[in-house]
């Protein structure tokens, strides 16, 4: 049989405001002053005071429709034997593998990469393949690829953007492409179509086998226009940060098949394995790079091989090579001919590395959980060596993986590296590139939100290249709670390019997004964002939504528990939003479709409005009754705080579920001291497309009973 709620919320029934989090809520200006309560109890409620409602009424002005904000939501990715309905992997779910074995020399005189590399490609999927698909990165700077033909230029070291026809080179040009299968190996037949390359095997592999493919391959470093990965001069000497430095292998997944977008700019979708890889370099130049140092005795001295084990086993930053050393020959093994360096790095889907004569070096103890550790390092020309700039780079980093793995989930390689060059702002595997010029708090914010990518995709492995407001956005979330976390709120609100760049409240500031007829909505393809929307959707939109299930919708306690459940589940694998929608759903126990619809399938705007004030028989002493209306398509748990004439307050929680059956709701309060005011939202935590409405103060109309 059909149930009816009556329309008057009994404000006996109601939360109370919940308690702080433990952390200031990321989303106010600044926390909010206590509020008394000392009201009388609720009043009975008379037998018939609750009767069926009538068809709710539409309030003026009104864009709400119950039906269409709760209607039921379809996600884009089926249920299945591979995805399970709780938003894990299901227990058939698998995944194929790629292993590396690279040998790369850089000639920097020449600008030049040359490398050998063999892939060890294990299907595990069910079916058999007849071709692979090899990600050809560096064709991204060709003058005929895709990118270029976007006409957009490239960015040029902070520099207006230089034309396409500026910035190009040959791509990876391939010397040689064999397949090796049950130890025979055979020239491969490939094509190469822009950034990818197929191999079209001559025997299919079949499910739960392995091949080897062997490539040798050259390359140009492009200048600092290339964005990603490039080069740049140094007061003593260049410096080089080499990444998708390797023809890589695509990812053949249970969703699509073989993923093969192109490399048109968005980044990147990745297979995990094991990485054993040799850099040969000028001896007079230091390497940095993703992983394990193999073999430091053969490329560093007997007095950097001793600081690295004191800064083992210390919480302050010891210093590896300082600046006065930078130009000293005794600070190399030797000065002349090359060195190999020698890394491995295991369960990653990704290596880079970076190479200079010009770098600083130092490094201190990361504590992680369970009693392990980690180093975290940073190398930096001297000029980038202020005491409030990359001197404390270490420091940030340190703070930044030990809060990351308290928080979330504990940091899985041996060294964190940040690296100052020409690169600004990129993340890979255990290292990030950060711009040398970058200083003070922006480098703070720079550098937890890059070595925050080792969780998001690095550790979760998301698909950049279709949705970059996964990986950007779950990132810049973390980074919220990282800038109170350190040094007592040093650096606290993050405020920078990534959120709510204006410095103000963030859930004012994401207005400007969500009255913008043209904003992208967050499932939008990466390479559809333009770029004025990139960091305002992907990264601030994507991150405030998070902020907004945690502090507002579920809290924490509950936030907490089902985030670090997903991220444990799907660690070094590849999950979809729908399962990450899914996960939070099943184990944060709230069914949010309408919280999924509006703010990650729309861009739907809030609007809560205090309607009407009247007390009963106009008189406050016999109750009175508040009416909120709901204006617009998107509802979130709100607030309302009721001021009274005798100084006291009152706050009533509305949970999303008020608005499933209409568009206004009636508040009953019982008699008492006359009302002053009445305020939805009163400490501005949730987006309101129009603040002007959110209050309404004495005097009120009188009137006779209520409608």
């Amino acid at each position: 049989m059909a149930r009816f709620f009556s329309s008057a919320i009994l404000l006996g029934t109601l939360l109370l405001e919940a308690c702080a989090s433990p952390a200031p809520s990321p989303t106010a200006a600044a926390p909010a002053a206590p509020v008394s309560t000392a009201v009388a109890a609720p009043m009975a409620v008379p037998p018939g005071a609750v009767s069926p409602a009538p068809v709710p009424a539409v309030p003026a002005g009104s864009h709400y429709d119950p039906l269409e904000t709760f209607a039921r939501l379809t996600l884009p990715d089926p249920v299945n034997s591979m995805r399970a309905g709780d938003g894990s992997p299901g227990p058939q779910y698998w995944q194929n593998r790629a292993d590396y074995t690279i040998h790369a020399r850089l000639i920097p005189d020449k600008k030049e990469l040359h490398g050998t590399e063999v892939i060890t490609y294990t299907n595990n999927s069910p079916q058999t393949l007849d071709c692979l698909w090899v990600q050809l990165d560096q064709n991204i700077y060709r003058a005929d690829s895709r990118s270029a033909a976007q006409g957009v230029g490239r960015p040029a070291g902070g520099q207006p953007r230089l034309p396409v026809s500026a910035t190009t080179t040959n791509g990876d040009e391939l010397d040689s492409v064999e397949v090796e299968t049950a130890g025979h190996t055979t020239r491969a037949d490939y094509v190469v179509s822009d950034t990818r390359m197929q191999v079209r095997l001559a025997t299919p592999l079949k499910p739960h086998s392995s091949l080897h493919l062997h490539i040798a391959y050259h390359y140009t470093v492009p200048g600092v226009w290339g964005g990603r990965t490039a080069w740049a001069p140094s007061k003593n000497g260049e410096i080089f940060d080499i990444a998708q430095w390797y023809p890589r292998m695509a990812v053949f997944d249970d969703l699509r098949g073989w993923d093969t977008l192109p490399y048109l700019g968005s980044e990147f979708y990745l297979e995990y394995g094991n990485f054993d890889y040799y850099v040969t370099v000028p001896a007079n130049m230091l390497v940095a790079a993703s992983g394990e140092l193999v073999n430091p005795r053969e490329v560093l001295t007997a007095a950097q091989v001793e600081r690295l084990e004191q800064a083992r086993h210390s919480d302050k930053t010891v210093m590896i090579r300082g600046p006065e050393a930078v130009n000293d020959p005794a600070s190399r093994p030797r000065s002349s001919g090359e060195l190999t360096w020698h890394f491995k790095m295991t369960n990653t889907r990704d290596v880079a590395f970076a190479a200079s004569r010009a770098f600083v070096w130092d490094a201190a103890r990361i504590n992680l959980p369970d009693g392990k550790s980690a180093l975290a390092m940073s190398v930096y020309p001297v000029e980038s060596a202020g005491a409030q700039d990359w001197a404390r780079s270490t420091e940030y980093f340190k703070n930044a993986v030990e809060n990351f793995s308290r928080r979330w989930y504990p940091y899985p390689y041996p060294a964190a590296i940040n690296v100052a060059g020409p690169t600004s702002g990129m993340e890979y595997p255990g290292m990030a590139f950060d711009g040398a010029e970058t200083k003070g708090k922006n480098l703070f914010w720079l550098s937890a939100h890059e070595i925050g990518h080792t969780w998001f995709p690095m550790i979760v492995g998301f698909n950049e290249r279709r949705d970059t407001w996964m990986d950007e956005g779950f990132n810049t979330f973390i980074d919220v709670y990282e800038s109170v976390d350190f040094n007592r709120g040093e650096f606290a609100p993050k405020r920078d390019s990534e959120y709510a760049g204006g410095g103000g409240n963030p859930v004012e500031e994401i207005q400007s997004v969500l009255k913008d007829p043209g904003a992208p909505i967050l499932l939008t393809n990466s390479d559809e964002f333009l770029r004025k929307y990139g960091h305002t959707v992907s990264y601030f939109k994507s991150a405030l939504g998070l902020v907004l299930l945690r502090e507002q919708i579920l809290g924490p306690e509950r936030f907490d528990f089902a985030f670090r459940k997903f991220i444990r589940d799907w660690a070094y694998k590849h999950p979809s939003p729908s399962d990450f929608f899914r996960a939070m759903d099943s184990t944060g126990g709230e069914d949010l479709a309408w919280f999924w619809r509006g703010w990650y399938f729309n861009n739907w705007n809030v609007d809560f409005a205090v309607a009407k004030v009247l007390y009963m028989d106009g008189d406050p002493a016999k109750g009175a009754m508040v009416t909120v209306a709901s204006l617009d398509r998107l509802v979130l748990p709100v607030t309302v705080q009721i001021d009274y004439a005798d100084g006291t307050h009152r706050r009533v929680k509305l949970p999303a579920e008020t608005w499933m059956q209409q568009r206004q709701a009636e508040i009953q309060l019982e008699g008492g001291p006359a009302i002053t005011a009445v305020t939805v939202d009163p400490d501005q935590v949730i987006p309101d497309e129009n603040r002007g409405n959110n209050i309404l103060k004495a005097p009120f109309a009188a009137a006779a009973g209520h409608d």
